[in-house]
């Protein structure tokens, strides 16, 4: 992450989620942590696997772990869908045209090389990556990436969480409840769904 991104602001959020005012992303994430809103997309290809990013080694915040395909924060009064086009644009250089969401996850964690603190209201996103998309990740956010499936990605995270970012379980436990591709613009989900919620990460 560059320094002029840790100067751009966040939306601060209540334990529902309801906006609370704003800050600095460096405001935010200084111990103990300010709740804000921030988003977890998955993308997925045809055969329904997910792509995973590894941090790169620059990011002021769990550099070198693996996580979800991508991770930002909208600005504030920002909409979800417009931010995390936006991202995947910056770290993958890909154009996605629709996002849905399934699922919250509430945490908090300290990264123990930095002291910096992810306490998040994260909504989790899933998108297909769009036929011949190439991915041309930025370096200075991504060191790698890999396609897994969903149970290859759970297995993992309880296996070895020490490789993995620590909301990435949480996050994860969204994805089972996503039918495969081509189930409509919701992808199955019933109106009357509850987004998950999870008090770890």
């Amino acid at each position: 992450m560059t320094a002029e991104r840790e100067t751009y602001l966040v939306e601060l959020v209540d334990p529902t989620g309801a906006r609370r005012g704003s800050a600095t992303v460096d405001e935010a994430h200084r111990a103990p942590g300010r709740l804000h809103r921030a988003f977890s997309v998955f993308l997925r290809d045809a055969s329904g696997r997910v792509l995973l990013q590894q941090r790169a080694a620059v990011k002021t915040r769990f550099p070198l772990l693996w996580a979800n395909t991508c991770c930002g924060h909208p600005l504030p009064g920002e909409a979800l869908a417009v931010a995390a086009r936006r991202r995947l644009g910056e770290e993958l250089r890909i154009s996605v045209s629709a996002l849905a969401p399934v699922g919250i996850h509430t945490y908090r964690a300290e990264d123990p090389a930095t002291g910096r603190v992810e306490h998040e209201y994260d909504h989790v996103l899933i998108g297909d990556l769009p036929a011949g998309a190439v991915l041309d990740p930025d370096p200075a956010e991504v060191a790698d990436l890999r396609w897994v499936t969903v149970p290859e990605l759970l297995t993992a995270v309880r296996d070895d969480p020490s490789t993995y970012a620590p909301w990435l379980a949480g996050v994860a436990k969204c994805l089972p409840r996503v039918p495969r591709p081509n189930a409509g613009p919701e992808f199955g989900r019933e109106p009357d769904d509850v987004p998950e919620r999870s008090g770890g990460r």
